[in-house]
């Protein structure tokens, strides 16, 4: 596939996952944390507007207002609505950034379709759509916590046409590791964000891990042994987060008489407990680890154990699912796929990293404070934007991603 396709085919996806939305439905910002779909839509659009159109031959420079009102963190590009703003942009209209949408695609088709863009401004493209299947992850994590925020509870999609049949709960397994030095980040083949580099070696411990992720089912155990009650499963700033926010279980898990539910992006229904356990904050899941009698993997540990072949994919966004699954048979399941996997590990820079020239260097590397890493991918993330090197990052608290756990312990 060339880069014209693989442009034509990340847009059409975007458009796809917001077509179930009303204009209402994609005006919503039900935290600072998340953004409106309208919002995201255009905000993609200046994107390649702005890093990869700009200052080309015949192309008219960007809107001043298409800056302020789209522009996300990029501080070198200018003045912009605060995040927590952006569900107040009620113009332009709907429609009228859907004819933003089509005006940038004529735009860049004129460039890729015969494939005259200098070489520099085409690895802007690859990074533009990257861009993009993030902002796909983020229009259905931030709209199920919006439509959560109704009453109704209203879903996005309807019922699957076949569900599949529950599945019985994969004993838990361990595979052990030998102590190693190994290769850890990006090998340079096909794209990588600059956080994936560079390429270095690493002492990694003897270690094992878990064969699937932590399933519902044993997370309820954790939270019906007071797992919520009990500071002394909890890092300090975790307790403090149990305290000021009341949480008692998962976001989205409601229980009541005496049985548990959960908000999917298909509706309400109940907790199944294979189904691995998401939209857990590290808190959580390292309060859980500790109270398994485990710990979390590091992402160098992680990343070592997926880089070996054998390993059986949970779904992804092609899936439909919407949501984690229950693990198969297979190799060590779910490495990627179905939830992001929280580790112990710090986002920080690899030994010599250098973030991206330009403004766009920005994307990445001025985050690397207060965040943890996340490795793995989820049922909302496309399959072609996950790789075993890829670093995604949360603040601690946060819980509105699919992020689950998977243990490890020493060896």
């Amino acid at each position: 596939m060339n880069l014209l396709e693989r442009y034509q085919q990340v847009r059409r996806t975007t458009e796809a996952l917001a077509e179930p939305l009303s204009a209402e439905d994609q005006m919503m910002q039900s935290m600072p944390d998340a953004s409106p779909v309208k919002w995201q839509r255009a905000h993609t659009s200046w994107f390649f507007e702005t890093f990869v159109l700009a200052g080309l031959e015949g192309e008219a420079a960007p809107q001043a207002d298409r800056a302020l009102l789209f522009n996300s963190y990029y501080e070198a590009v200018g003045p912009r609505v605060a995040r927590a703003q952006r569900g107040l942009l009620s113009r332009p209209s709907l429609e009228e950034v859907r004819t933003y949408r089509r005006e940038i695609d004529e735009r860049m088709t004129r460039w890729l379709e015969p494939d005259r863009l200098p070489p520099a401004r085409a690895r802007l493209v690859e990074l533009g759509l990257a861009h993009e299947q993030q902002h796909q992850e983020l229009i259905l994590t931030d709209i199920k916590h919006a439509l959560f925020a109704n009453p109704l509870a209203p879903a996005y999609a309807g019922p699957r046409a076949a569900e599949r049949a529950r599945a019985g709960v994969r004993p838990l397994g361990w595979r052990s590791h030998q102590e190693r030095i190994a290769w850890i980040g990006h090998d340079g083949n096909g794209f990588s964000f600059d956080n994936e580099r560079p390429r270095h070696r690493a002492l990694v411990a003897g270690f094992q891990l878990a064969s699937r992720l932590v399933t519902a089912g044993e997370y309820l155990e954790f939270i019906g042994d007071d797992g919520y009650g009990r500071p002394t499963l909890w890092l300090s700033d975790g307790w403090a987060a149990v305290q000021a926010s009341g949480w008692r279980a998962p976001l989205y898990w409601m229980a009541e008489d005496g049985a548990w539910s959960l908000y999917t992006l298909r509706g309400r229904r109940p907790l199944d407990p294979a189904e691995p356990v998401c939209h857990l904050s590290y808190y959580e899941a390292d309060a859980f680890a500790r109270w398994a009698g485990a710990r979390l993997p590091t992402e160098l540990e992680w990343e070592v154990a997926a880089a070996e072949p054998g390993g059986a994919e949970g779904a992804f966004l092609e899936s439909g699912a919407l949501h984690p699954t229950a693990a198969g048979e297979g190799g060590p399941a779910q490495l990627l796929g179905d939830t992001w996997e929280w580790t112990a590990s710090a986002y920080a820079p690899y030994p010599g990293f250098r973030p991206e020239e330009g403004a766009a260097g920005e994307y990445n590397g001025k985050f690397m404070s207060g965040q943890m890493v996340l490795r793995g991918g989820s049922c909302a993330t496309p399959r072609s934007h996950i790789r075993t090197s890829y670093r995604n990052f949360f603040p601690p608290a946060a819980r509105w991603q699919f992020s689950g756990v998977r243990l490890a312990r020493d060896l």
